[in-house]
């Protein structure tokens, strides 16, 4: 018997044909690295993204060059993963557990959507399982960064097979639900009146706000420590255990007077969702609204943002479109020709974006 050393990319073929992934020539994509997390997620949640990602890096630890870049791809991809909905929040689920912590996340039961095009949006987690579907529909799940496409042959009856293997039926409805509709004004009036309702506070250590006064196209740039502001922004503030906090505070010469935390209590939203949806309505009432840029192409339309999308809205775009590697941008959607002008006009009414052809 000859014993044969594997090599690093023997280990990474094989770690691919186990989850279903077709061959790369990179040492560790989206696609790889997503489906680890799930696999992890699968094992440990509910845990802190902290404990997934410490999971992944020490499977891979002989296998990557840089392990600082991979924790910072391994921590956006989490975000990501919960922008398509196999991973939720402590406030998208219900539990009795005293020991779970806010910052937790947890695996989403396995769910489908029905795509207008005939394919299947995948979502969620099979627990022990590496790959939770029959051979003859696992053969045909396209891998796209996070996102998982069924693209099921003409004679499978996809939608019972998924049925019959514990997958949940969601009705893009439901899986895309959006706050009701209003105005920015409305909305920057309704958050006011909440504000304004807060108790005083005094200074927070390490108080970080988005300057409004900032071009609002360099997203980072805007994000600083107030100094002699005065007026109401979108701000984080930090917390004793886990990520800073979202908020809206109220500043008086660069000093905090009131805050109020987000998550609203009673509503589903991500606090992080709540910020960048009231800084584009805060951005619209000073008439510098935040823009998106639009790259036409045959078959469909490229949308660039500079700023950060609700996920609701992210989730929109990625269910009848894709993601795509960004051009000059924070983020970009691929839509097809179909649907461009239907979510030209979510994009200008819902968040109150304007077109830029910068």
């Amino acid at each position: 018997m000859v014993i044969e050393p594997i090599t690093w990319e023997g280990v990474l073929k094989v770690s691919r044909e186990s989850l279903g992934l077709s061959p790369s020539r990179a040492p560790a994509d989206d696609e790889l690295l997503s489906s680890l997390l799930r696999r992890a997620a699968s094992i440990l949640s509910p845990c802190s993204p902290a404990t997934l990602i410490a999971f992944v890096l020490d499977g891979l630890q002989y296998l990557l060059e840089d392990r600082n870049a991979a924790e910072e791809r391994l921590a956006e991809l989490i975000d990501k993963l919960m922008v398509t909905g196999d991973l939720l929040e402590l406030n998208q689920v219900t539990t009795d557990d005293p020991d779970v912590k806010s910052t937790w996340v947890f695996a989403a039961p396995p769910s489908f959507v029905a795509r207008p095009d005939g394919t299947f949006f995948l979502i969620g987690i099979v627990p022990d399982h590496i790959t939770p579907l029959p051979a003859s529909l696992s053969a045909n799940v396209l891998h796209e960064g996070v996102l998982r496409v069924l693209m099921p042959e003409p004679s499978q009856d996809a939608r019972r097979l998924l049925r019959e293997f514990g997958w949940l039926e969601l009705s893009a409805d439901s899986w895309l639900k959006a706050p009701r509709p209003e105005t920015a004004a409305q909305q920057r009036d309704a958050m006011l009146r909440r504000l304004d309702e807060q108790p005083a506070c005094g200074a927070i250590a390490d108080l970080m706000i988005l300057d409004s006064s900032r071009d609002p196209r360099q997203y980072s740039r805007r994000r600083v420590r107030p100094t002699h502001q005065s007026g109401r922004f979108v701000a984080r503030r930090p917390q004793a255990h886990g990520a800073p906090i979202w908020g809206y505070a109220e500043l008086a010469d660069g000093m905090p007077t009131r805050f109020l935390d987000f998550p609203l209590k009673g509503t589903r939203w991500r606090g992080c969702d709540v910020a960048w949806h009231l800084q584009m309505a805060i951005d619209e009432g000073f008439g510098t609204p935040q823009v998106y840029r639009r790259r036409d192409e045959p078959g469909g339309t490229y949308f660039d943002f500079f700023s950060p999308l609700p996920l609701w809205a992210a989730r929109r775009l990625a269910v009848l479109g894709h993601a795509a590697a960004p051009e000059r941008c924070l983020m970009t959607y691929w839509l097809p020709s179909q649907d461009v002008v239907v979510e030209e006009a979510f994009l200008r009414q819902r968040l109150w974006l304007e077109r830029s052809d910068h």
